[in-house]
């Protein structure tokens, strides 16, 4: 995918990669639509029923088919994914509000990842008779439980089981590391209009991206909105006054601005903890905002953006 100059189209693919959700992301789905989706993502595949041509409309879930082996069977994705390298080779075909479903039945899946928000693209596809997976996004944990749900789904238990493991345990030894040292107070960016503070998107307290700072051994500025994501005024950022900023990009970080443009356009703020002790901070990368078998890659960034000390 391009980088995208437009702040409101950049905004709105990252608030659709994240947080699969609408416009706005909110709160998860109500406990009896989770309780359904899961109970039609655990179903497990049996020697009849196990997929070969696999579309997947999620980058998070796309990520997990390839690191748990099964990339092979991964026949179509969606047109946000950027890795591994090999889905360059990939039919893309939409994304969250814009799927392509006459280019996505041409493919003849026998298995397809789909936002459990896409409610008219599941209709369409119950009515061919496809099967689905539904990604239901909501915090870090869930991460590691669609990875398994996912590879019994299509028969790659152990592999899922071991991957799912592994990335438990980076989570777990990050959250160590940093656990006894003091938590500032952070607030986590992943929009804002380019050269300055305005529509400032920034992570609330609930959600893949809040529990990836608090991993981090960060607390949330945000913590006591229960939201994914919350637009913020210069007047919201003076009362919350943060002592760190992180700012998130995602793209090509060729083309990602350099971090003293961000510290610059924050200063406008000296009065904010985080300016007047330098600690404005610039970090690009995809694995920030897929929520995907890269998280611990993103969370130990984080945490020794935060915590440098303890990762010398």
């Amino acid at each position: 995918m391009a980088a995208v100059p437009s702040r409101i189209t950049v905004a709105a693919i990252l608030i659709a990669i994240v947080f699969g959700a609408g416009v706005r992301a909110e709160l998860a789905p109500p406990d009896a639509a989770v309780d359904e989706q899961s109970r039609e993502r655990s179903a497990p595949a049996t020697s009849s029923s196990t997929p070969r041509r696999i579309v997947s409309l999620v980058p998070a879930t796309t990520e997990m088919l390839f690191a748990m082996g099964a990339g092979e069977r991964v026949a179509g994705v969606s047109s946000y994914d950027r890795y591994p390298k090999e889905v360059e080779r990939l039919p893309r075909l939409g994304g969250l509000i814009d799927p392509n479903i006459e280019r996505l039945l041409a493919l003849k899946p026998d298995l397809v990842v789909v936002y459990a928000t896409q409610a008219e693209l599941r209709r369409q596809l119950e009515t061919a008779g496809i099967p689905m997976f539904p990604y239901v996004h909501r915090g870090l944990a869930d991460v590691t439980e669609t990875i398994r749900a996912l590879g019994a789904r299509i028969g790659f238990d152990a592999r899922a089981n071991a991957l799912a493991d592994r990335l438990e345990r980076e989570l777990a030894a990050i959250r160590t590391r940093v656990g006894d040292r003091p938590r500032p107070k952070t607030l986590l960016v992943f929009g804002r209009e380019p050269g300055s503070l305005r529509r400032i998107d920034a992570s609330g307290g609930y959600g893949f991206l809040h529990d990836m700072l608090e991993s981090a051994g960060g607390a949330d500025a945000l913590a006591d909105i229960s939201r994914e994501s919350v637009q913020m005024s210069v007047e919201m950022v003076l009362a919350r006054a943060p002592e760190a900023i992180v700012e998130l990009r995602y793209g090509d970080p060729d083309k990602a601005p350099p971090a003293e443009s961000v510290r610059r356009a924050w200063s406008a703020l000296p009065a904010v903890p985080a300016v007047k002790k330098g600690r404005v901070y610039l970090l690009v990368g995809d694995e920030f905002v897929v929520p995907g078998p890269r998280v611990g890659d993103a969370v130990r960034r984080l945490a020794a953006t935060l915590h440098p000390d303890a990762f010398k």
